[in-house]
């Protein structure tokens, strides 16, 4: 970070990134967080876990599009700037929420209404595949040197604030409204509220500063940033960010978004007590990402995935298959919250780690278009593998699948440069 900024116009850039990231989170989530309630309106059927499979697709269908909005803003952030494509990715975000909001159930307009809550899903994945790059790389430019892990973490902060926020807008609505409300109309209210408020980061969003990471690189000679140069230039480092997010992602959202719906469906908690401790968990693991984050500015980044991998290996069996039975909600919340603490090993850095491979000129591209692709195979196909196991009487399956591929990044974490030691992040 040149003098050009101050620690409080810095402090102000990083503030606006993550308040922006939080939002488009918030919007991301709200449909997880919604889906028990709105699946009956979209998707009729008699079996829950049917319909929970239907929404689950779409939920895996909206990351089909994370790639292409990765490859198309990431390029677009690297050669207009950072700011310029955190400002197209949230006013993205909230077309899809205000659609969603706005769209009728089946019994009003038949199949057109799936049809556009995918559309809606379309356009957020778009949104999310842009945001990702965008936001790791502006918070990791805006930090300084000896602070970077700290602040990069936010992003993960911020993202998991999202999705408490729609957790806890879900908690409000059980708590005020009788489920038949629900189910007709009150799901739609946590839409409106993140169309409204993506509205309000897009004029935040204009006001940033620019990072002078990418002022700089816009000065030199350095090839523009493309799919093609990416893959040509820096294939290993690309490689390195896929295999590294495989695990970690899938464990994210293993124990994220799909461990309300397997509280509700194998424990055999009820929809409120889910979500009570999911939230709870989640609360105390958005406070750890920072101690994390700044933990690795201190012993370096490496540990701290390393640490994940063997955690997540040895421990994830044990956790899902006691979470089978338990029958205590403390005891439930513990475990949680017990396999949300090894994840925090990969979330607090994993933002900072990508960023410090890449080059300033093709950083955004970079950081942007592996983790997309991984987390379109692994992330957001956790909930329908999980659902798909349950519905063929195999559920400890995804228990292997998930120990499985957070083995393969543990054997890249070990291979891996420290790469708080060697980053690629120019400083002056």
């Amino acid at each position: 970070m040149t003098a050009s900024y101050g620690r409080r116009q810095r402090l102000k850039s990083i503030i606006g990134g993550s308040a922006g990231n939080l939002v488009e989170w918030y919007d991301w989530y709200a449909y997880s967080a919604f889906t028990l309630y709105f699946a009956p309106a979209f998707f009729p059927s008699d079996d829950p876990t049917a319909q929970l499979l239907s929404a689950a697709a779409i939920f895996a269908v909206g990351f089909v599009m994370r790639p292409i909005g990765a490859w198309i803003m990431g390029v677009y952030a690297d050669r207009r700037g950072r700011k310029a494509g955190l400002t197209v990715s949230v006013a993205l975000m909230c077309a899809g929420s205000l659609l969603i909001a706005v769209t009728p159930s089946y019994d009003r307009i038949g199949v057109a209404a799936p049809a556009l809550l995918l559309l809606a899903r379309l356009m957020q994945g778009l949104s999310v595949g842009g945001e990702y790059g965008a936001s790791a790389t502006y918070l990791s430019e805006m930090a300084g040197r000896t602070h970077r892990g700290f602040f990069s973490s936010f992003q993960y902060v911020t993202l998991i604030s999202g999705q408490l926020i729609a957790l806890t807008v879900l908690l409000v609505l059980q708590a005020l409204l009788p489920v038949k409300d629900l189910e007709h109309w009150g799901w739609r209210i946590p839409f409106a509220i993140g169309g409204v408020l993506a509205i309000a980061v897009f004029y935040i969003r204009r006001g940033l500063s620019e990072t002078d990471s990418f002022t700089r690189a816009r000065a030199t000679s350095a090839p523009a940033s493309s799919g093609w140069s990416l893959f040509r230039d820096h294939p290993r480092e690309a490689g390195m960010v896929i295999a590294m997010t495989a695990g970690g992602t899938l464990a994210f959202y293993a124990y994220s978004t799909y461990m309300q719906k397997f509280l509700v469906n194998t424990s055999g908690f009820s929809r409120e007590s889910a979500t009570e401790i999911t939230t709870a968990a989640l609360f105390i693991y958005m406070l750890l990402q920072p101690i994390a984050g700044a933990l690795s500015d201190r012993i370096g980044r490496k540990p701290l995935l390393v640490g994940f991998g063997i955690g997540g290996v040895a421990l994830t069996w044990i956790i899902f298959k006691t979470l089978e039975t338990v029958s205590s909600s403390f005891l439930a919340f513990l475990l949680v919250l017990g396999g949300l603490v090894v994840v925090t090993g990969y979330t607090a850095i994993n933002a900072v780690v990508k960023a410090e491979l890449f080059p300033a000129h093709i950083r955004t591209l970079g950081v942007a278009l592996p983790y997309a692709l991984a987390n379109t195979l692994f992330g957001g196909t956790a909930e329908y593998v999980a659902l798909w196991f349950k519905s063929r009487g195999m559920e400890s399956g995804f228990y292997v699948y998930v120990t499985v591929l957070i083995a393969a990044s543990l054997v890249v974490y070990l291979r891996m440069p420290e790469t708080k030691r060697e980053s690629r992040i120019v400083e002056e």
